[in-house]
């Protein structure tokens, strides 16, 4: 059966304009037709239903336009989804103008989205909060969360974030982090550098711009694999970074909800029941061991 399915879904993944998504439901396994629509792709749309709008990234190996079946947490997302009726149409973005599509209400769902602070601001609309303007759902399987220094520098970071006071930290614009370094940042207490996007940051890092940067390092390395630069870039850039000792903590993922989509407490709830049906049947799992080990 396993290897039915692999088959199934590695044919999709060449298909250029189609591709499906698959689940197991009480032991059957469920397949949901996808085609490309607009900038993205639209799933279980047969009766014209008015899609879900979800806004994501590129965030390899979690999820990627050009990842063998864009990515475990694309899969999931999509089979979460349809299980409760849903049309699904994902659109890939730049990650601050994701978070700004929802937060101003022009996409129904973000993600995926680390933990959101009460107190955290919003960078689209001034003088609100971003859990003013997004409702979270219950997580699901995320990664670690860290600082990359370069290869062969001291660590900067002793497990206590006071210790990196003043510092250089790059990050990517929009990301939430951790909570207690979010909330430090917020209050200038570190020197930030923007980047737009995750191999931008590993650039300000190998370049000297930054003395640190702060991120998943699973995503920040393999983000420099996944991308178009030529074998001596990416060998130049990935032998020039190194994890830190201390890593900062686990984080779950979890879908944003814009409280600007009429319906939104209503798909919150039905996202939260899918995620517990998932995670208490053991699919959660199997879907992101498929991810791991089939397409990386």
């Amino acid at each position: 059966m396993r290897l039915f399915i692999f088959i199934l879904l590695l044919f999709s993944s060449y298909s250029v304009s189609s591709m499906n998504v698959g689940y197991f439901k009480d032991s059957i396994y469920q397949v949901v037709p996808g085609k490309q629509y607009k900038n993205g792709w639209l799933f279980n749309n047969n009766d014209n239903k008015k899609p879900i709008h979800i806004v994501t990234l590129d965030w390899p190996p979690y999820i990627g336009s050009q990842l063998c079946n864009k990515g475990w947490v694309f899969q999931f997302t999509v089979a979460l989804l349809v299980e409760q009726g849903y049309s699904v149409y994902i659109e890939f973005l730049p990650w601050a103008r994701a978070v700004r599509a929802a937060e101003l209400g022009k996409a129904d769902i973000l993600m995926p989205e680390y933990y959101i602070e009460d107190s955290a601001p919003s960078d689209t609309v001034e003088g609100k909060t971003r859990r003013e303007l997004l409702a979270l759902s219950n997580p699901f399987p995320g990664g670690e969360i860290g600082f990359l220094k370069r290869k062969g520098d001291p660590d900067r970071f002793n497990g206590n974030l006071l210790s990196l006071k003043g510092q250089k930290i790059g990050v990517v614009r929009g990301y939430q982090n951790t909570p207690e370094f979010d909330a430090m940042m917020d209050n200038n207490e570190f020197t930030i550098i923007e980047a737009v996007d995750d191999l931008q940051l590993v650039k300000l890092l190998v370049g000297k711009r930054v003395d640190l940067i702060i991120g998943d390092p699973k995503v920040l390395k393999f983000t420099v694999s996944y991308s178009e630069l030529s074998r001596p870039e990416k060998a130049t850039l990935l032998r020039n970074i190194e994890r830190e000792t201390h890593s900062l903590q686990y984080n779950n993922l979890y879908f944003a909800l814009s409280k600007k989509s009429g319906n939104w407490r209503e798909l919150l709830g039905n996202i939260n029941k899918s995620l517990y049906q998932f995670n208490n049947s053991g699919e959660t799992d199997r879907i992101v061991d498929m991810g791991i080990t089939e397409c990386y």
